[in-house]
């Protein structure tokens, strides 16, 4: 897998599919997405082009209080890879960024950058400060358009919300069992301390 930091250098793209977020745990959802986006790439024998953020968008515009990253931009990458997918955009993601309209992203980057013809996006995902809609008519004139459902397991939507509300609460398994992988070294060495853990019980 190729990562690019930013959106200079690039080089040209063969049919480029691409997704675009935070990707923040590369959980069982995510996962879903990202094999739909690498098999609609192969099926068209171009490339698929993952963009994320970095720092994450909460994190650069003050609005991280409480938020515990699931995984590392490193570990990302090597989950991500682990995917098959061909490209990682790293986008540096700051207050002049976020305040791009949907339009204007879509214009900008993922056709005048990337050269995108495919995009494949979650049932809830918009661009832009304006939340422009994906299937919104000003992007599926410029793109053919897939949307991916959401994911469920055991009855539970999986996101990254849903994994760091178990992980807050102790339930190290049940974030796992919606990660569909093991948690992260990093996020281990932090964890909250349980009540079974604490001196006393020991």
């Amino acid at each position: 897998m190729r990562v690019f930091y930013g959106f200079e250098h690039l080089p040209h793209f063969d049919h480029p599919a691409v997704t675009v977020g935070s990707y923040d745990g590369v959980h069982l959802g995510h996962r879903a997405l990202i094999e739909r986006l690498v098999g609609e790439a192969r099926a068209a024998g171009g490339e698929s082009i993952v963009m994320t953020f970095e720092p994450h968008p909460r994190i650069a515009l003050g609005r991280a209080e409480g938020l515990r990253l699931l995984t590392t931009l490193d570990e990302k990458i090597a989950l991500l890879e682990g995917l098959g997918v061909d490209n990682l955009i790293v986008i540096p993601f700051d207050r002049t960024f976020s305040a791009l309209t949907g339009r204007e992203f879509v214009d900008r980057y993922l056709i005048g950058r990337l050269g995108a013809e495919t995009l494949v996006a979650g049932f809830n995902h918009r661009f832009g400060h304006d939340a422009l809609a994906c299937d919104d008519p000003q992007v599926c004139e410029r793109l053919r358009v897939i949307r991916v459902g959401p994911c469920t397991v055991d009855g539970v939507r999986v996101s990254s919300t849903a994994i760091r509300q178990r992980f807050e609460s102790g339930d190290l398994a049940g974030a796992e069992h919606l990660l569909g992988h093991p948690l992260s070294k990093s996020l281990r060495q932090d964890r909250p301390v349980a009540e079974n853990d604490s001196p006393e019980n020991k």
